[in-house]
C-alpha cells in the first residue's frame, strides 16, 4: 500500500482576542470571513479565500505565543511576487505590526527568494514570502534558513 499524497489543509491557531485577530488576518492577507462565532464561551473564525479555507482562529487561550515550547515555528505564505511581500510590509508597518527582521531578507545569504517575518498581536511568528526577488540584501542570520531561527 503506497503512502497518500497530502497537501496541508487549513492552519488552527489560538488567539486571545478574536475580533482583533480578525482584523489584523484580514488587514494583513486580505482573507474572507467565511463562518464565525462570536457570542458566548465559543468564539471561533474560519478565514479563507476564493472559497479556500485557510485559517482558522479559536478565541481560548491567554498569554502569548511560546517561542520556546514544542509546538508551531512558524507560519509561512507564498504570494506571486516580491511587489505582492513589498505591499504587505507596507501593511505591517502601518498597522505598527512587530517586525523581526527590518524589511524584506533572503531566505539564506544568495537566496532569491525571501520575506518579510513578522509577529501577529498574539506573538504567533507569521512570514510572507516570493520566490524570487530578494536577492542583493543581506541574510541576517548566517550559516542557517533565516526563517530557522528568529
Amino acid at each position: 500500500m503506497s503512502t497518500p499524497i497530502l497537501q496541508t489543509g487549513h492552519v488552527g491557531l489560538n488567539v486571545t482576542d478574536l475580533a482583533r485577530s480578525i482584523a489584523f488576518y484580514r488587514q494583513v492577507f486580505g482573507f474572507e470571513i467565511m463562518g464565525r462565532q462570536t457570542d458566548g464561551d465559543r468564539k471561533f473564525a474560519f478565514l479563507g479565500h476564493e472559497g479556500a479555507l485557510l485559517v482558522t482562529l479559536w478565541q481560548q487561550s491567554s498569554g502569548t505565543f511560546a517561542t520556546g515550547l514544542p509546538g508551531l515555528h512558524h507560519l509561512s505564505f507564498q504570494v506571486a511576487d516580491i511587489d505582492a511581500v513589498r505591499r504587505a510590509e507596507a501593511t505591517l508597518r502601518e498597522l505598527g505590526a512587530e517586525l523581526v527582521y527590518d524589511g524584506i531578507v533572503p531566505h539564506g545569504e544568495g537566496a532569491s527568494s525571501g520575506g518579510v517575518f513578522f509577529t501577529d498581536p498574539d506573538g504567533i511568528r507569521l512570514e510572507i514570502f516570493a520566490p524570487a526577488g530578494a536577492e542583493g540584501a543581506p541574510a541576517p542570520t548566517q550559516n542557517a534558513p533565516t526563517c530557522g531561527f528568529f
